[in-house]
């Protein structure tokens, strides 16, 4: 048997080296990843096409219908995003493939050659790597989709990408951006460039006002939801408007009704783009993104379900604003109506669970509090989320793990609706446990 270690652990080992090279988790600045980049020769200038992506909410999913959208038309697409729910690969797609451990692993490597005795944070250093590989590997579009913020976020230094993107801002990481819609989506807008089109979703008269100025002050062209553009679900289908131009599409196969707002956008973009309505209506069918209101049919916690004859759903969303598109999209599922819902819930300790969980009240029958590993935050605990699902009129317990908590749900509450909720870190156990391994952990 081989004394080496396997790729894997190798992965594990250089993720938590580069954890170790500053101080901080986080440190919003550009200065460090832009030295780093001039030391590797600049990779971000040598990219295909891109469409750089900001916002709080529906920036995953949106990049997730770009990314089909994109392939649909016949390109090898590129996509950044994070965080990661299993393995940390999964955040650097390399011309529609997730990124092997062994060019990884070098691309790690190099960029701790370049970076040498330098501060720099793991998701400035990893954000290096990715553009580095994304250089050097041929394609034709890049989804990049920014971390946290926009302004100084370690994705921000591209001269001129294709198109820029808003998803609608909400309040989050306001330990980092603050707490006032206006100045988040300040922030989130300092993505826009110097005669690069805009696409924005939804947002407060706050933030549209914030993004509108900047975009002002660059003359970018804007289009905005509602006053540019449209999407809505008719017979069966979806219809996108913008200007003259009127397309009928495929429904968006990611379920829930906010949905069609981030197809809505992602068909804007698309349309800004250059693509064709028929390479839209195929990549909005054929869109994947795990953990987005998403069945569970397969795995030890679907079997327990179905024992019971109920149905289990994962949903990673655990800001207010996923809160609310979460519980209107269950109260609209037809099928639903005549069941219980229970959730199985876990949140980082900066998380609002009182305020999450009160979306549910009159919906939910019962919340069970869970916790998870890991998480850049750390956990709070089960009975602090019970105690918090109280405060919001639900009732509560709580459960020693994902195995314990699924059972109880679907005991006490035979064919019931099962939502797993409120953390992308549980959401990553989840998925981690129907692959029989573990989540790998990061700082950032």
């Amino acid at each position: 048997m081989s004394s080496h270690p396997s790729t894997a652990e190798t992965i594990e080992a250089a993720l938590e080296r580069l954890s170790r090279l500053h101080p901080k988790k986080i440190d919003l600045s550009l200065g460090r990843i832009e030295r780093l980049l001039d030391a590797l020769g600049r990779p971000q200038d040598r990219l295909p096409p891109v469409i750089h992506i900001a916002g709080t909410n529906g920036k995953g999913s949106t990049a997730a219908f770009l990314k089909a959208i994109s392939e649909a038309a016949g390109e090898r697409c590129h996509v950044y995003t994070s965080p990661h729910l299993v393995r940390f690969n999964e955040r650097i797609v390399l011309a529609g493939e997730i990124v092997d451990d062994a060019r990884l692993e070098d691309a790690f490597a190099r960029c701790e050659a370049a970076n040498g005795d330098h501060e720099i944070t793991f998701f400035e250093i990893t954000t290096a790597a990715a553009f580095l590989l994304f250089s050097e590997t041929p394609g034709d579009r890049l989804i990049l989709e920014t971390g946290l913020g926009g302004r100084v976020d370690a994705t921000n230094v591209l001269a001129k990408p294709q198109c820029t993107v808003i998803t609608p801002v909400s309040l989050d990481h306001q330990d980092f951006l603050g707490d006032v819609i206006s100045d988040i989506a300040a922030e989130k807008a300092g993505i826009i460039k110097q005669g690069v089109p805009v696409i924005v979703g939804p947002q407060t008269p706050d933030a549209e006002a914030a993004i509108r100025r900047a975009a002002e002050r660059l003359k970018a062209p804007l289009s905005i939801w509602e006053q540019d553009f449209r999407a809505y679900t008719e017979h069966g289908r979806l219809v996108f408007e913008a200007e003259d131009e009127l397309w009928d599409l495929n429904p968006p196969s990611l379920a829930g009704s906010h949905q069609i707002i981030n197809a809505g956008v992602a068909a804007a973009t698309a349309r800004a783009c250059g693509y064709s309505p028929e390479a839209v209506s195929t990549g909005l069918e054929t869109a994947r993104w795990p953990a987005r209101l998403q069945r569970l049919s397969d795995g030890p916690l679907a079997d327990i379900i179905a024992e019971g004859e109920g149905a289990l759903w994962l949903d990673g969303g655990h800001n207010l604003s996923a809160a609310e598109s979460l519980a209107s999209s269950l109260g609209e599922m037809e099928a639903g109506r005549e069941r219980p819902l229970v959730l199985i819930c876990a949140f980082s300790k900066n998380k609002d669970a009182t305020g999450f969980l009160a979306y549910f009240e009159g919906l939910a029958a019962r919340v069970i509090a869970i916790d998870f590993q890991g998480g850049r935050e750390g956990a709070q605990t089960p009975g602090e989320i019970a105690e918090a699902a109280r405060k919001a009129g639900l009732p509560a317990q709580t459960a020693s793990d994902l195995t314990e908590a699924v059972r109880d749900a679907i005991s006490d509450y035979p064919g019931a609706r099962v939502v797993i909720c409120g953390s992308l870190y549980l959401a990553g156990q989840v998925l981690a446990l129907n692959e029989n391994g573990s989540v790998q952990s990061t700082p950032g």
